[in-house]
């Protein structure tokens, strides 16, 4: 396709020199770029065809970036990021050294706001809003929020606060009925019944003091663009809830809209997926999960799952068709579903709570208060744990040893493996006496064969690897697979010991004084933050049994990690099994 009208726009204000008609064009054109561009590059898709109209009805409406635009939810602004300004490096999104996937404020002046999570937009925009009067600056100030994302706690409590304020802020729906898995809950039911006109409810944003507008076709650009016009002459919180169909302009996206959230590369021409070898291919951690839990539950009827708007990416979808009635996806809602999993607890069930390592901080207080402080047995599995690759630092679960090691009553463990996870799920379903939290991390393992029968492990203790006498080396998790292939390129590699620590809490202290006496050199390898991880524990215990070992450490530094593969990533911090082995030369 050849570019006519994209040609002619960098910035908003090309767009506004165009007729309708160009207008209509544009927005054909500008799925098609997206389209050939993330089927070479993989990233999100469906969000972003979506709300194609949109986003060209909001910069010709507005004055951006003046007016203030807040996409919650990033998986939103592929086309945002094109028409201002980054439509010549759109190629490199979530590439390393490229664009980010979600807005950033440290990219563009037209990003207002980081939202990698999602349903913070109104919040972030009411305060823009509040900010502006008290600058006494007249703004525009507009956030683009979808259903699945409105209907979490922190939207509400922002819709709540803003409904009593007389702040100019308009909130656009975006009502497409699905996040990454079909939304969920009552919420759903009645913004199904507004569209089909079956609701003789009173609105329910009416009811919090927002002037409501719509529902209106979200792919009619001239709609679009005269309801925002008039929408712009009304003072005080407005509501505009458009309708629109996730993946639209792609037959498969459209028809298929859990696969094309995020569906990889593919056929640009035809749409279809680049196939793969899958049955030749380990399992991915996420699967040697639902598969496992699965199998328990057939024989433990105390078992339930819970997941917060994730049960295709945890694979709890499994449990889910098979059991419906004891495996819940609650929507966007990580502090519910966490204090769900504790009520469910008191009363003797078996809750295995699924949940990213990047969402489990926004239940931290639910953790502490609600679990911890109860001493109840929640089964935390912490799935996308470590760097997670193109997603970058919204997504990374590289702090989830470090927020959780400080927390009293808390197990924490880190399986090397597949066959590992396996057992400590199988462990923690015998019956625990406190809270456990298993992370592991996104992708595939290393183990074909990994339906191996249960083994009960126990609850604290480490295991050594690989002897030696010089250097003893200290890892937790799968980073232990790149410990293990850096040692091969040793020459010496007989005097190097490997341990593999598996229980951030409880700690194998007896394994630890044996380490501490026979080695002078220790050497500590994660994929979580250095600053309260396993580096962290390490120091302690020798602070505290005043060991004078030299204690060296590998993980994820003091700053925010960018986006890039997860190979190039753990280059970069020194974590690939190349500058492993260059860390073990050096010490060694």
């Amino acid at each position: 396709m050849k570019y006519n009208v994209l040609n002619k726009v960098d910035y908003p204000r090309e767009l506004k020199q165009l007729s309708f008609l160009e207008l209509k064009l544009l927005s054909k054109e500008l799925r098609h770029f997206i389209i050939n561009i993330v089927a070479t590059k993989a990233g999100h898709l469906g969000s972003s065809l979506g709300v194609i109209e949109l986003t060209i009805a909001l910069h010709y409406v507005y004055n951006t970036p003046t007016d203030l635009l807040l996409w919650d939810v990033g998986h939103q602004a592929y086309g945002h990021k094109i028409l201002t300004g980054r439509k010549s490096v759109f190629d490199t999104n979530r590439q390393f050294g490229g664009i980010s996937g979600f807005p950033k404020i440290s990219e563009s002046e037209y990003d207002t706001f980081g939202t990698g999570h999602s349903s913070t937009s109104i919040s972030a925009i009411l305060g823009m809003a509040i900010a502006s009067k008290i600058n006494k600056e007249h703004k525009e100030h507009i956030a683009i929020i979808g259903d699945a994302s409105i209907a979490s706690g922190m939207a509400f409590e922002a819709l709540n606060h803003a409904g009593a304020t007389n702040n100019n802020i308009t909130v656009i729906l975006n009502d497409n009925t699905i996040g990454i898995d079909p939304s969920v809950g009552a919420l759903k039911e009645y913004l199904t019944n507004v569209k089909n006109k079956s609701s003789e409810r009173d609105n329910i944003f009416e009811a919090l003091n927002f002037k409501y507008f719509g529902p209106i076709d979200g792919h009619n650009l001239e709609l679009i663009i005269s309801t925002l016009e008039e929408l712009k002459k009304v003072e005080g919180p407005k509501f505009l809830h458009i309708v629109t169909t996730k993946g639209k302009g792609l037959k498969q996206a459209e028809e298929n809209q859990i696969t094309y959230h995020a569906p990889g590369k593919f056929n640009p021409k035809t749409g279809d997926l680049n196939k793969s070898a899958k049955d030749k291919l380990p399992p991915k951690f996420q699967d040697v999960f639902g598969f496992t839990l699965l199998e328990l539950a057939k024989n433990n009827p105390k078992i339930v799952g819970i997941t917060p708007a994730m049960p295709t990416g945890s694979s709890l979808k499994y449990m889910m068709t098979a059991f419906p009635n004891r495996a819940f996806d609650v929507g966007i809602a990580e502090q519910h579903a966490v204090t769900l999993a504790a009520g469910m607890a008191t009363q003797g069930l078996i809750p295995f709570c699924t949940i990213y390592s990047t969402f489990l901080q926004r239940a931290y207080d639910q953790i502490i208060h609600d679990v911890a402080l109860q001493n109840l047995p929640v089964i935390f599995c912490i799935d996308r744990a470590g760097l997670v690759g193109e997603d970058g630092p919204t997504h990374h679960g590289t702090f989830d040893l470090s927020y959780l090691n400080c927390i009293p009553n808390l197990i924490i463990f880190a399986p090397r493996n597949e066959i590992e996870l396996r057992n400590i799920l199988y462990t923690a379903q015998l019956g625990l006496n406190q809270p456990i939290a298993i992370r592991y991390p996104r992708g595939r393992g290393q183990i074909l064969d990994w339906k191996q029968p249960f083994k009960a492990l126990k609850i604290g203790k480490s295991e050594q690897l690989k002897n030696g006498s010089n250097l003893a080396i200290l890892s937790i998790g799968t980073i232990a697979t790149n410990v293990e292939n850096a040692l091969n390129l040793i020459d010496n590699a007989s005097e190097i010991a490997h341990f593999d620590i598996k229980f951030i809490k409880p700690l194998d202290i007896e394994l630890l004084h044996s380490i501490f006496k026979k080695f002078k050199t220790i050497l500590t390898i994660e994929d979580n933050a250095i600053i309260g991880g396993l580096a962290s524990v390490v120091s302690v215990f020798a602070t505290t049994y005043n060991y004078k070992n030299k204690i060296e450490s590998l993980g994820i530094p003091d700053e925010f990690i960018t986006h890039g593969t997860t190979e190039e990533l753990q280059d970069k911090l020194d974590l690939s099994h190349y500058k492993i082995a260059d860390k073990i030369k050096s010490l060694n």
